[in-house]
């Protein structure tokens, strides 16, 4: 996913979270949610760094031979501009973007 693309603010942004519960009807669900989509950015945004990180290693490196090169550099600096991940999950769940459920409802929906 290009995160870069997002919407989201770079900077903490206030938000009302009683507005943003409205759909939950629960303050500490919907953080609950956002919290659990954040971390899910956070891995995948991770998981892309070091696969990109990992075309620059090489097997030779030692402790006091540690080079870098412009283009790791760059590639830092990128990852480091991006939103954070709980920015993007929450301006995701303020636009909609994001499915959720909560199988204690649905349960007690059945019964």
């Amino acid at each position: 996913m290009d995160y870069k693309k997002t919407n989201a603010p770079l900077n903490t942004v206030t938000r009302d979270m009683i507005k943003m519960s409205a759909d939950t009807g629960n303050v500490y669900e919907t953080v609950c949610i956002i919290a659990k989509r954040s971390n899910q950015i956070a891995v995948e945004m991770k998981q892309e760094l070091e696969k990109k990180l990992q075309e620059f290693a090489s097997m030779n490196d030692n402790l006091e031979e540690v080079s870098e090169n412009r283009e790791q550099i760059e590639i830092s600096r990128y990852y480091e501009k991006l939103p954070k991940p709980t920015l993007i999950a929450a301006q995701e769940y303020e636009d909609g973007k994001l499915v959720y459920r909560n199988p204690l409802k649905e349960k007690e929906n059945l019964d």
